[in-house]
């Protein structure tokens, strides 16, 4: 027997249906309208997810790669319920399309991807148009050159050797945040697949026995790097490196902060259906099994992001500017000002400000100390690189060896071969309905049926393809920017793309100057090279993440040796940021183990001299 229901009732179930799965009814009307579906295009395994699960191990398959020699520079893949995705490695079209940066910003999911890192929707991160603009005035790099110490007195503390009591110069006192106690007090065979218990803070007094002992540095560079984001930019100490019995409460609330973008940033390692849809409908998040733990790191973010601009606002209240003061250049005070002017398009609401602060805690700590462990892995792996840097640090002072060239090519290098995001999205969503891309390499497209009929009539060659000069999108269509396909290319870098040799730019192949990179003609921190009334979006903290690795390197290498096992295989996994995986050792998570030996004054050690 049925019952059937009234209309008011259906008409609301047919509306709650369409609001939760409307994103899904614009992805199949625009995969049938899009020009996208002209293009070549790899097999889809799947119906559901397309080419989603080949990507999950990019790093590790190399498919963006494959694609190009089958497909060219630009074609397209398949996302959710098939739908067209444009990927494209042409530098020019890239050049378009990050030089028009307010017609293609970030898609939806991607924004809320990142806001869901405790960015919140009103940070750098995600803010788009004119509130981007807007927030860009708040933030300038003039201030990097002051806060130097600050980055030098965080590398110090890792790299810092036993040194001896100013009273007692008989007594040696193990400073506690030396690399070399920054071990742990078993170290697993990551050769295996049963790794033995770890811990995760051991204390000062562990001993030293193997001249090499393993360190993680991983997470002990990210505490250091949280460190400086929180003096330097925050003007307040997180104490992420105090041992456990120096502020205990400091560093029991701060090492939680840690501990949250830990669980943020853990990328999954291997491919989850769930995840993908938890991105494009948000209501199913709530039902993911590690919904609880993301929103507490969220939470634990935003609490301490809140108490930050409150201490800070309470400093500044009553404050009057004297000739004589020193004006506070860090980051937080800057918002704090920009927040108090009197011009309403220069003002930050407090949602901004909480975004501003949450994003650069995470972005101003994690990318940076990925970018530092990938470069001790690169250097770990080519110990005749590390030893002429290493070299060239002992013959000069500190100041003068943050400028030295050898420096800098490596931090090129290593930001090119190793970038802390290897790729992210724009979607075209300009005013007119369709636009045109320019691409340098002519672009494959196939024809339609009466294209194909009318070259036969007239007899021309009956082929299904045909060249364009560029590419045809609607509004809607999105487009993957692979970063790191465009760093590893062959074609521009040369053969060697993929080996780390710091020396390749001292003479560049001309092939790179077309690269429309913000920082050394990579995209690692994206730019698009346009300006103009387009906009471009790029990292607007990349001088201060240069500096800061660059101190850090400086101070690390001058008296410690990194070295790693040949037959160890480190792995990338991304979760918005590139994290290491041991490969024998999945399950213990983000890991970088190297081999640590302090140099001592006038060793000098021979790439064939090692252990």
């Amino acid at each position: 027997m049925s019952f059937p229901l009234p209309p008011y009732l259906l008409l609301f179930f047919s509306l709650s249906f369409f609001y939760l799965f409307r994103s899904l009814f614009f992805v199949l009307i625009a995969r049938f309208r899009s020009p996208l579906r002209l293009l070549p295009s790899p097999p889809s395994p799947s119906l559901f997810v397309g080419n989603l699960a080949q990507l999950i191990d990019e790093e590790k398959n190399d498919v963006f790669c494959n694609w190009i020699e089958l497909y060219g520079h630009t074609f397209t893949y398949r996302s959710l319920i098939s739908s067209y995705r444009l990927f494209t490695a042409d530098t020019l079209a890239l050049s378009y399309i990050l030089g028009h940066a307010y017609d293609f910003p970030k898609p939806d999911f991607v924004t809320v991807a990142l806001a869901e890192t405790g960015a919140g929707h009103d940070g750098l991160l995600t803010a788009q148009g004119d509130v981007h603009r807007r927030q860009n005035q708040a933030f300038s790099p003039s201030h990097i050159k002051s806060i130097i110490p600050i980055f030098r007195q965080k590398a110090e503390r890792l790299q810092a050797p036993p040194r001896e009591s100013p009273v007692d110069s008989h007594h040696v006192s193990t400073c506690p945040d030396s690399f070399a106690t920054h071990r742990s007090t078993f170290e697993p065979d990551y050769h295996t697949s049963n790794p033995r218990h770890r811990t995760s803070h051991p204390s000062a007094t562990d001993s030293p026995v193997d001249a090499r002992p393993i360190v993680d540095v991983l997470p002990w560079l990210a505490r250091a790097t949280l460190d400086v984001i929180g003096e330097a930019g925050f003007g307040y100490s997180l104490h992420c490196l105090s041992p456990p019995d120096v502020n205990h409460d400091a560093e029991k609330s701060n090492s939680e902060l840690a501990r949250a973008f830990a669980t943020i940033f853990t990328p999954l390692p291997e491919f989850s259906v769930v995840a993908v849809l938890c991105l494009w409908f948000p209501f199913l998040r709530r039902f993911h099994p590690d919904n609880r733990a993301q929103q507490k790191a969220k939470v634990t973010v935003q609490r301490i992001g809140t108490r930050l601009i409150d201490e800070c606002k309470a400093s500044h209240v009553g404050d009057e500017p004297k000739f004589d003061a020193p004006i506070s250049r860090d980051i937080l005070s800057v918002l704090v000002r920009a927040n108090a002017a009197t011009s309403p398009y220069q003002a930050l609401t407090h949602s901004e400000m909480l975004s501003q602060i949450s994003t650069f805690i995470a972005a101003g700590h994690e990318t940076t100390a990925s970018a530092l462990t990938w470069t001790l892995y690169a250097l770990a792996r080519a110990p005749a690189a590390q030893d002429r840097l290493r070299a060239m640090i002992r013959s000069c002072d500190f100041h003068a060896a943050l400028d030295l060239p050898l420096l800098e090519n490596t931090v090129r290098e290593a930001l090119r071969l190793h970038a802390p995001v290897g790729r992210t999205m724009r979607v075209y969503a300009g005013a007119a309905p369709e636009c045109f891309i320019p691409v340098r390499h002519p672009v494959r497209v196939r024809l339609s049926t009466w294209s194909r009929l009318s070259r036969w009539f007239r007899h021309q060659e009956n082929s299904q393809w045909d060249f364009q000069n560029g590419i045809h999108l609607r509004r809607g269509d999105i487009i993957t920017i692979p970063i790191q396909t465009v760093n590893h290319s062959t074609d521009i870098w040369g053969p060697d793309a993929r080996d780390f040799r710091p020396e390749r730019w001292e003479a560049l192949p001309p092939a790179v100057r077309t690269v429309p990179g913000l920082y050394a003609h990579t995209l690692t921190f994206l730019n698009g090279n346009g300006g103009g009334a387009g906009g471009n979006r790029s990292c607007i903290g990349y001088r201060f993440a240069i500096t800061e690795i660059k101190v850090f390197l400086v101070c690390l290498l001058r008296d410690l040796e990194f070295s790693i096992d040949d037959d160890l295989i480190i792995e990338k996994h991304a979760n918005i940021v590139t994290r290491p995986f041991v490969a024998s050792t999945p399950k213990l998570g983000n890991q970088m183990p190297l081999h640590v030996r302090r140099v001592l004054p006038g060793e000098v050690v021979g790439a064939g001299e090692r252990m």
